[in-house]
């Protein structure tokens, strides 16, 4: 009687702590991020695949956008406890930054032309995250793929078709790993997006090869890749290869296009 007496307190400490750490989470309020992605991004399909497209002409006009990258700018870094609270904040703040570039060059045919060979758009002044200021390529090689998950990769979105797609809704702590493991199960199904098959190889982003290193720590990219295709056949090449379309996750109209092709070098 006495032990199981124990047993149920222990239980009950436990469940106590859990529920004032969870409660103690301090994780920003996602609602406005939430809401404009439900108003501003919808499934489309341009150049044989399948986007998230993003209205940004309209996203520009909203003032709550606006508000969305001063809470990131300000949100306390001390305030992110766990590496789920970081990592969910990093993605969620590096597709914010993107879909701002473009937002303030709207519009533009690709986020990459704004940038050179010698000066490429990733390095550029992108924002601020928890009063830091940020590049693109600095949040993706310094922050998020240290944190050891090459699942990051299915989960940044630099406003290009070849990305995987911006997902509607924000990346959270408690959500993440079942965001992360979606993410990656639809980018692989995206034929010439995310793979592709065709005479026998197993055509991929170029996403796996530019980061091939990061995939080792579950296997290398096959053992990623077949994770969540197990029905790619068994002896079969795979080759990280397919062409990346740098090309604007969005619709352009005709006047749009035409102001976009004028200070554009595609």
């Amino acid at each position: 009687m006495l032990s199981n007496f124990r047993s149920i307190c222990f239980l009950c400490i436990g469940l106590t702590a859990f529920c004032l750490s969870a409660a103690s989470a301090k994780e920003p309020d996602w609602s406005t991020y939430s809401e404009l992605l439900q108003q501003y991004v919808k499934p489309g399909h341009k150049e044989y695949m399948d986007a998230n497209f993003v209205d940004y002409g309209a996203l520009k006009e909203n003032e709550k956008f606006t508000k969305l990258v001063e809470q990131v700018a300000t949100f306390p870094l001390s305030d992110l406890e766990t590496p789920e609270e970081r990592m969910a904040f990093y993605l969620n703040g590096y597709n914010i930054l993107a879909i701002k570039m473009v937002v303030d060059n709207w519009p533009i045919v690709k986020l990459k032309s704004l940038g050179s060979f010698f000066k490429p758009v990733w390095t550029f002044d992108a924002g601020v995250l928890c009063g830091e200021k940020m590049t693109l390529r600095y949040l993706e090689h310094e922050i998020l793929r240290k944190m050891g998950d090459p699942r990051v990769h299915m989960a940044l979105n630099c406003a290009s078709m070849s990305c995987p797609d911006l997902r509607i809704e924000p990346y959270t702590a408690i959500n993440l790993n079942e965001q992360l493991e979606e993410q990656s199960i639809k980018y692989l199904t995206q034929d010439n997006k995310g793979i592709l098959m065709e005479n026998g190889v197993i055509h991929l982003s170029s996403i796996f090869g530019w980061f091939e290193d990061d995939f080792a720590v579950v296997g290398g990219i096959e053992a990623f890749v077949r994770k969540y295709r197990q029905d790619l056949p068994a002896d079969i090449k795979f080759s990280a290869d397919l062409p990346y379309n740098w090309n604007v996750n969005a619709t352009l109209n005709r006047s749009e296009l035409k102001r976009a092709m004028a200070k554009s070098d595609w």
